[in-house]
């Protein structure tokens, strides 16, 4: 099959019903910068400062986006790094102390940008170090320490005398530019919403990027990733900065465009209300967060003044209302509103679909790490009496094996065998207790499974592991993470464009290689479970391992796929790849394997040739047992 032709859309999908003329999300995104820089100057100031005041949320909730929707990290204290933003810019451009320390530039329009990088300084420091604590907590105990940290930050801005209490500073001076002064809602609004739409481009090009699919895989799929080569504890801690930064930067524009700050408007409430704009708006969809911030923005402007005069009293009741509609949005709208109208506007909206190496750097030919190919027989893999115990429990006990350059090597086993917990000390997943694993001829106990991976070893999981919602192109070039190296700030600049393309053209070969070509821009959860295990297999290859590790690849599969499977693991195995194989179709393991290990409750009782394991008394009564014999014979 041709690679190209799975990319290319069918006619039939690009064709527009009829009297309804296709447009893509680009072109929308155009016409709305275009809409709203045409209507900026004929706006009234209060819808101008009300636009001003969704860029500052939106640029929030952006990061929120990031952090809860895409990353899975629950946050309700980034209002504090927005105080943190914006009480650098107002100490450093106020205080007589920052203005000893400035000396000649003390008052100058250079001042408000070194409060930019004073409050990005800090809040790097501050989010990295917060972050190494909290980040490492799971479940409900990583909100809740969201919650504690940003009443605490919030509580020192009120209290530490320098910033100005409870009372706040004022007296910051408006940003200037070129001469030009940006002291106004109209003027600063249009440096905000710049800033705002800056932010989104660099964020999508982030997501759509190799680091991109990495972060995409914190949520839900930590173990794949780190099996695939990504250090997911660092790029937790990473978006958890990125998150901070961009609230550091909304802090610094408030800042400047109130001219006053004080501790009330980064308090716990606020926290909370940005990231409810982020799960009302999408918390998966960057322009979610601009919807979601346009709609609260909106809501709260118009109850605060319909609700006290409806109730006849005054107070907070919009708070009430938000309750109200959070639960009504996780009741109907789990994903949040933006994915609701994007299908609602897939009659008007086309996506463009991307080929194999499209991009603007596309004619720029980018070389992947390459991986010199063991030569036959060569030993890659190697366990030394490793045993596991859980407490009292003895999962494996004292395995013996090794794995050899060209070979074949199937472990077999009833369910409960260790099976499964043997395969996860030698990828790196588990530490045995006792005993040594050795990957080509280095002592990996104590290393991760991404060490693992980057000396050459891939595999698949039992249970499958794929990013569901995301297509099959870009499951399989997660697997090739670590034969790129261009990092977050190219991705979202676009620099890395030459090897996302290499990335793609790699994930395609094997797609096709694996024949699933036809599938490879289909979202990986719409296929079947035995497709999805080719998938795993595309996406383990992809890496270019020397070592493979397959665990069931065969569940699932009908008759002429298992066949197409046996013939693609002979390749490989010709190709000099050594591969362990854990399966329970005997007839595919012995028409496959060279060599068998058979374990019966984490002890080896047979290893040999598939004839020699088929003759072992001890594995036809123990394990294959009289109901077996027939089925053996039949795979002689």
């Amino acid at each position: 099959m041709n690679p190209s032709s799975s990319t290319s859309a069918s006619p039939a999908a690009n064709a527009a019903p009829e009297g309804r003329p296709l447009v893509t999300p680009r072109v929308l995104t155009l016409v709305f910068i275009v809409a709203l820089a045409l209507a900026w100057g004929w706006l009234p100031e209060f819808t101008v400062s009300v636009l001003s005041n969704i860029g500052l949320y939106a640029l929030v909730a952006v990061g929120l986006v990031l952090l809860t929707g895409v990353g899975g990290m629950t946050s309700f204290g980034q209002a504090a790094f927005v105080g943190m933003g914006a009480y650098a810019t107002a100490w450093i451009c106020t205080s007589p102390t920052a203005a000893g320390w400035l000396g000649g530039i003390a008052g100058s329009a250079l001042v408000p940008w070194l409060g930019l990088l004073l409050g990005l300084v800090l809040t790097f420091a501050l989010a990295w170090a917060l972050g190494a604590v909290t980040l490492k907590l799971s479940g409900h105990y990583l909100p809740l320490c969201t919650i504690a940290w940003g009443l605490s930050l919030y509580f020192l801005l009120g209290n530490m005398e320098f910033l100005g209490g409870q009372t706040g500073i004022t007296g910051i001076p408006p940003l200037v530019v070129a001469g030009v002064s940006f002291a106004t809602p109209r003027m600063l609004g249009v440096v905000i919403w710049a800033v705002l739409l800056l932010a989104l481009w660099a964020m999508h090009n982030l997501l759509d990027s190799r680091e991109g699919r990495a972060i995409r895989a914190l949520k839900g799929g930590r173990l794949m990733a780190e099996s695939m080569g990504v250090d997911t504890a660092r790029h937790r801690i990473k978006l958890f900065v990125l998150a901070a930064l961009l609230a550091a930067i909304s802090g610094w524009l408030y800042a400047h465009m109130q001219r006053f700050v004080n501790p009330t408007p980064f308090n716990l409430n606020i926290g909370i209300e940005m990231l409810f704009m982020a799960v009302v708006g999408g918390a998966g969809h960057l322009w979610g967060a601009v919807l979601g911030a346009t709609l609260i923005t909106l809501l709260k402007e118009k109850l605060q003044d319909v609700l006290p005069a409806l109730l006849g009293t005054s107070g907070n009741f919009e708070v009430v209302v938000f309750g109200l509609l959070m639960l009504f949005v996780l009741q109907r709208f789990a994903d949040g509103l933006w994915p609701t109208i994007a299908r609602l506007a897939r009659r008007w909206v086309r996506e463009v679909p991307r080929a194999a190496g499209a991009g603007p750097a596309a004619s720029t030919t980018a070389q992947l790490a390459q991986r010199a190919v063991p030569a036959a027989g060569t030993l890659l893999l190697q366990a030394d009496g490793v045993s596991k115990r859980f407490g009292g429990l003895v999962a494996n006990n004292d395995i013996s094996m090794t794995l050899k350059a060209g070979e074949v090597h199937a472990l077999i086993g009833p369910n409960g065998a260790g099976k499964s917990t043997f395969f996860n000390m030698i990828s790196g997943v588990d530490d045995p207790t006792t005993g040594e694993v050795r990957l080509v001829g280095q002592a990996m106990s104590g290393k991760p499974s991404r060490a693992f991976a980057s000396l050459g070893l891939g595999r698949t999981f039992q249970h499958v592991r794929l990013l569901g919602q995301r297509s099959v192109v870009e499951n399989v070039a997660l697997g090739a993470h670590l034969r790129a190296k261009r990092g977050w700030l190219a991705a979202m600049l676009r620099l890395d464009r030459a090897e996302e393309a290499a990335l793609m053209a790699e994930a395609r070969r094997q797609i096709e290689r694996c024949g699933l070509g036809a599938h490879a821009d289909t979202p990986a959860a719409s296929l079947s479970l035995g497709q999805q295990r080719v998938v795993e297999i595309a996406r383990a290859l992809a890496g270019q391992p020397s070592v493979l590790l397959l665990d069931e690849p065969a569940a699932g599969l009908r008759h002429l796929e298992k066949r197409a499977l046996s013939e693609l693991l002979a390749q490989l195995r010709a190709e000099g790849l050594g591969i362990l194989v854990v399966e329970h179709d005997m007839e595919f393991v012995m028409n496959l394997a060279d060599r068998i290990t058979v374990l019966e409750f984490g002890t080896v009782i047979a290893t040999g040739t598939p004839a020699e394991v088929q003759a072992n008394p001890r594995v036809l009564e123990a394990y294959l047992g009289g109901a077996d014999d027939e089925l053996l014979e039949d795979a002689r």
